[in-house]
């Protein structure tokens, strides 16, 4: 599979989908275009940034650079890679995968069967994590019918008495596998159908041909950190990448302290607007990369890499971890 595949799903969802010197570009928001693949670490020049901006009338523009690249918001991709095996896990994870190998079934299903059964997965998972409002059911059943003839693209799920638990969305971009969505129900996290339907899907895309590693996700703008701390206990770990945050210019000068001051409390008194949760979130990322990443608070997942990393900039030799 590669990136005009990715592109066809996107478009299939009602996206726009770009492509540029650089990369390619889908809009995640109103007139907020981010660039994929997501692994890709990218160093657009002004002229490409100034005639995607001018085109197509965008807001913003988010993609991830090297730490050694001019500006960005420090940040992390979280991946997975060769070798992986039970051994791996902290006991509390290795535990979790044993426990829901024995109560669950791991296997692949239709597409189909995820769009309607999968929706009461999806709308608890977002009513964990704060973001409700963000997906609709309809959203959810034209994302996953998007995928059914896509060359590949995959439903995984961990099943008990043929009743969902928990599912994955497995796709293939080049030498890399993607994650781009994981769900589950509350009612089953007891008895750990995450832990073992990551562990089972995991071993499977490693050990296939031509597969170097499997890339879970970028930071998230709005997310609270404590979601990526599950893929951490399994396994999955963060690489150094910055995340950039390109306005245009005619917005530029009111992407300050003072606009983001206004929009954090706004969000404070409606944090369950997805619309305000972004625009807190781009902003906040925009304004901290425009300090070197030697001043700015790093995501506490980092905090070993950090020295290493910063070290590896500022002097000639191999380049930062991730």
């Amino acid at each position: 599979m590669n990136a005009e595949i990715f592109a066809e799903w996107l478009r299939r969802q009602g996206h726009k989908v770009l492509r540029s010197e650089s990369s390619y570009w889908f809009n995640a928001g109103p007139g907020v275009f981010q660039a994929f693949p997501y692994h890709w670490l990218i160093k657009p020049g002004p002229q490409e940034i100034r005639w995607l901006m001018m085109m197509h009338s965008m807001i913003a523009l988010r993609y991830s650079t090297p730490l050694d690249h001019p500006g960005g918001k420090v940040s992390y991709h979280v991946v997975l890679r060769k070798p992986y095996d039970l051994t791996m896990l902290k006991s509390q994870a290795r535990n979790g995968v044993k426990s829901g190998l024995k109560h669950f079934q791991i296997e692949q299903v239709s597409f189909e069967r995820l769009a309607t059964e999968g929706w009461v997965l999806q709308e608890d998972t977002l009513r964990r994590q704060g973001r409700l409002r963000s997906m609709t059911r309809k959203a959810w059943e034209r994302l996953c019918r998007a995928a059914v003839d896509l060359q590949g693209f995959e439903a995984w799920a961990a099943t008990a008495n043929g009743q969902l638990a928990a599912a994955v969305i497995v796709c293939r971009m080049d030498d890399w596998c993607y994650i781009p969505y994981s769900l589950s129900h509350s009612s089953y996290l007891g008895q750990h159908p995450n832990n073992a339907l990551f562990f089972t899907v995991s071993c499977n895309l490693l050990d296939r041909e031509g597969v170097s590693g499997i890339f879970f996700t970028v930071q998230s703008l709005d997310a609270p950190a404590q979601v990526d701390e599950f893929k951490f206990r399994m396994g999955f770990l963060p690489v150094v990448a910055c995340q950039q945050v390109a306005f245009s210019p005619l917005l530029r000068p009111f992407a300050n302290s003072l606009t983001h001051a206004v929009i954090r409390r706004l969000y404070c008194r409606f944090p369950s607007s997805p619309s305000l949760a972004k625009a807190e979130g781009i902003l906040r990322f925009h304004l901290d990369g425009a300090r070197p990443p030697s001043d700015q608070a790093w995501p506490e997942c980092l905090s070993e890499l950090r020295s290493a990393a910063l070290e590896a900039v500022a002097s000639p030799g191999p380049r930062a971890p991730g």
